[in-house]
């Protein structure tokens, strides 16, 4: 089901993208045909390919969206807002260590001195 989903999404962005490159195409012919000089004929055909590059990029973010979505709904909801004891809980494991301190503090293996 999300697979179709995201399927359906994506065709619907790459219309979008379309639709977004034929405005700019029409922008820029429209500015073309107003333009005095080669100096503004040559602004509205940066313009066109900035608005272009522009609808290329919304579509993959897009696409990168709509697969996040796809990949989040297949976290089992039970785990979605658990609370999961690392080892980075305050109450967990030895007191914090001074920042200054030598030897290093802590009972591991690499910080014994034999």
């Amino acid at each position: 089901m999300q697979s179709a989903k995201e399927k359906l999404s994506n065709m619907a962005s790459a219309a979008k993208e379309h639709v977004d490159i034929y405005k700019a195409k029409i922008d820029e012919k429209v500015e073309k045909a107003t333009a005095r000089t080669e100096e503004e004929k040559l602004i509205a055909h940066e313009r066109a390919k900035a608005k272009k590059a522009q609808a290329k990029m919304e579509l993959h973010e897009a696409k990168a969206r709509h697969a996040a979505e796809k990949l989040g709904a297949k976290i089992p909801h039970h785990l979605v807002g658990a609370h999961q004891h690392g080892m980075n809980h305050p109450g967990y494991g030895a007191a914090p260590v001074p920042e200054n301190s030598y030897p290093p503090a802590g009972n591991y293996p690499m910080n014994r001195h034999i």
